[in-house]
């Protein structure tokens, strides 16, 4: 069974930076895509971040330059840490895999396995 946790989620001024975690199997890491995702509206979600085996790092426009993917092997932890936020990144942050596809990294019908999300907002 795959669990994905994530962590790391809160409030946070414009300019302001946080740092998210998710937690999975020493399997899921070196074997799978692990990718965060973003929804603001509660139905639609974008890709974020996405990274395999430390590398294959694929961004949103959106966030290039600001948000920063990496995995920690010796911990099983993904992390998205984010600088320079601004209030449209504000959304509700999932962390996901799946099993070997040919999609695109940014295709959310193509992750069978889901965290539970984490909430982020950027307000001043």
């Amino acid at each position: 069974q795959v669990q994905l946790v994530e962590s790391g989620g809160g409030s946070v001024q414009p300019g302001g930076s946080l740092r998210l975690s998710c937690t999975t199997s020493e399997y899921i890491v070196a074997r799978r895509r692990l990718t965060w995702f973003r929804s603001a509206s509660g139905e639609n979600r974008e890709g974020v971040a996405s990274v395999f085996q430390g590398r294959a790092i694929y961004y949103a426009d959106s966030v290039k330059g600001r948000f920063t993917i990496s995995q920690d092997s010796a911990k099983n932890t993904m992390y998205l840490q984010m600088n320079n936020m601004k209030p449209e990144d504000t959304a509700m942050y999932y962390c996901a895999t799946r099993d070997i596809s040919a999609a695109n990294w940014a295709d959310d019908h193509s992750y069978g396995y889901w965290g539970q999300g984490t909430q982020v907002t950027v307000s001043s």
